[in-house]
């Protein structure tokens, strides 16, 4: 049964062109994946879908009296509720109604292992329709069999499950590769071709020359058939040079992404081995209430920690009193860098101010530069284009304003950097060029995450697992980590 159909769908901004002229039919029962890099539209559509986002052409006719469920990328803020736990409340709160259709738009953020695999059970044994935007590949490829997936001005449907899209794409490309390589070979053998014509008519030319001087009759040759020669290995290779055009242009939609390498501009002494932070004996909570108690831990320069553990265990609670929230410090010895000496990102950005352009955002951090040192710094996050650096931050992505915040900290880097689940909503070449640029970030730094396989991949990062305990005796030295 026909649930939605879209005719003509266009998604357009003024300063880029997401897709155009998408047609597609949602039918009852169905798994579909929105997929593509960071700013591509996943959202928008999903939001069309939904009926809050109008389409810029086309239309999209719903079936009427359709109930939809939709949980949105980001949660607002609820006293004493974590990230997973807000996550949650929104999933049951979309289910409460019994919808035929299920618009979610990352809804593994901020879950833990169990609560990523409830929501993967209920997906799986949910009766309706399903449309999923997400970068949690395990749970596109355990619920999803049909992708939509929106990259250079087009949205490409695909039937089946994740893996199998990644493995034609590779498939594809070599495929590719191998006809760029034989057009290459046409090219030069073409090109060889032309050489020899070019040699024949030339020793033509002297020889008529030579006739004419030697006071001989000539042969007269008509120029179009002196030139024919030349004319069909000149049409040869304009035909090669198209189609190795059209070989490379697709070849470039599949191509791996540019590669991110920042400098990190360092203060003198900001190398110095030296602890950064110190907390003992510490208990956090809001409203007197303790939600963590027991907190030893020493970060020095140039460490890495993980805060992990369950979804409201007190992770971000104890983010925010190292942070300097001191609301939150119910007890123990906090030794903190100052305030202007942290930097803070979370998965919404909030450190970016959002009317700013995103030249202004970095001379903001490093108000000394010059406008030629700061397209530079920020070429190197790859924002190059003129239009891209006077892009206001509202109007960014979550791949490029986490570019962005990764520009701020390059520029300045602060003696700590706390990130707060900053994976989430990440596709795989931002969560690449995060990789990279956390892997040779020089300062100390504490992560809050549920995601392994990130903290694997930056290396080096000793774990903290939250969970409450005991109240503590008073401090003693031998107890430091």
């Amino acid at each position: 049964m026909r649930q939605i159909q879209l005719k003509g769908v266009d998604l357009s901004f003024p300063q880029k062109i997401c897709f155009r002229q998408f047609d597609a039919v949602i039918e009852w029962g169905q798994r579909i994946a929105i997929v593509g890099d960071n700013g591509s539209g996943k959202s928008s559509l999903l939001r069309m879908l939904l009926g809050e986002v109008k389409p810029s052409d086309g239309s999209i006719v719903t079936t009427p009296d359709l109930r939809i469920g939709y949980v949105a990328q980001i949660q607002d803020e609820q006293c004493g509720l974590s990230g997973g736990q807000r996550v949650n409340r929104a999933m049951s709160q979309a289910m409460a109604a019994a919808p035929d259709l299920l618009l979610l738009d990352e809804p593994t953020n901020h879950l833990d292992a169990d609560n990523r695999r409830s929501l993967s059970r209920m997906l799986q044994g949910y009766y309706g329709t399903v449309v999923l935007v997400t970068h949690d590949y395990a749970l596109m490829n355990q619920i999803c069999d049909i992708l939509w997936h929106i990259g250079h001005g087009r949205v490409e449907v695909f039937e089946g499950r994740y893996a199998d899209y990644l493995a034609e794409q590779q498939h594809e490309r070599n495929a590719l590769e191998k006809q760029l390589s034989a057009i290459k070979r046409a090219k030069q053998d073409a090109h060889d071709s032309l050489m020899q014509e070019q040699e024949r008519a030339a020793r033509a030319r002297l020889r008529g020359i030579k006739s004419i001087q030697d006071r001989k009759w000539a042969t007269v040759k008509s120029p179009t058939k002196l030139g024919r020669g030349n004319t069909t290995a000149g049409r040869k290779q304009a035909d090669i040079r198209e189609e190795q055009q059209d070989l490379a242009e697709q070849l470039a939609r599949l191509r791996p992404p540019e590669v991110l390498v920042p400098q990190f501009h360092l203060k003198d002494g900001a190398s110095t081995k030296s602890v950064v932070l110190q907390i003992g004996c510490a208990v956090v909570g809001h409203d007197g209430r303790p939600v963590l108690n027991d907190i030893y831990f020493t970060l020095m320069h140039g460490e890495r920690m993980a805060l992990t553990g369950a979804n409201g265990s007190g992770k971000s609670t104890l983010a925010q009193a190292i942070l300097g929230d001191t609301h939150l410090r119910l007890g123990g010895d906090w030794r903190t860098p100052p305030t202007g000496e942290i930097g803070y990102v979370d998965q919404h950005y909030a450190n970016l101010n959002p009317d700013a352009t995103v030249l202004e955002t970095v001379a903001s951090v490093v108000p000394e530069w010059s406008v030629k040192a700061l397209r530079t710094h920020l070429a190197s996050f790859l924002f190059r284009q003129s239009e891209s650096v006077q892009t206001p931050v509202r109007e960014l992505s979550g791949g490029e304003k986490a570019r962005l915040s990764l520009a701020c900290i390059a520029a300045r880097p602060p003696r700590l950097l706390i990130l707060d689940e900053l994976t989430n909503n990440l596709d795989t070449t931002m969560r690449g060029h995060m990789v990279d640029v956390l892997k040779s970030y020089p300062g100390a730094m504490l992560l809050i995450s549920h995601d392994e396989d990130f903290l694997d991949a930056v290396g080096g990062v000793e774990r903290y697992h939250c969970q409450p305990v005991r109240v503590c005796e008073p401090l003693k030295d031998s107890r430091w980590r």
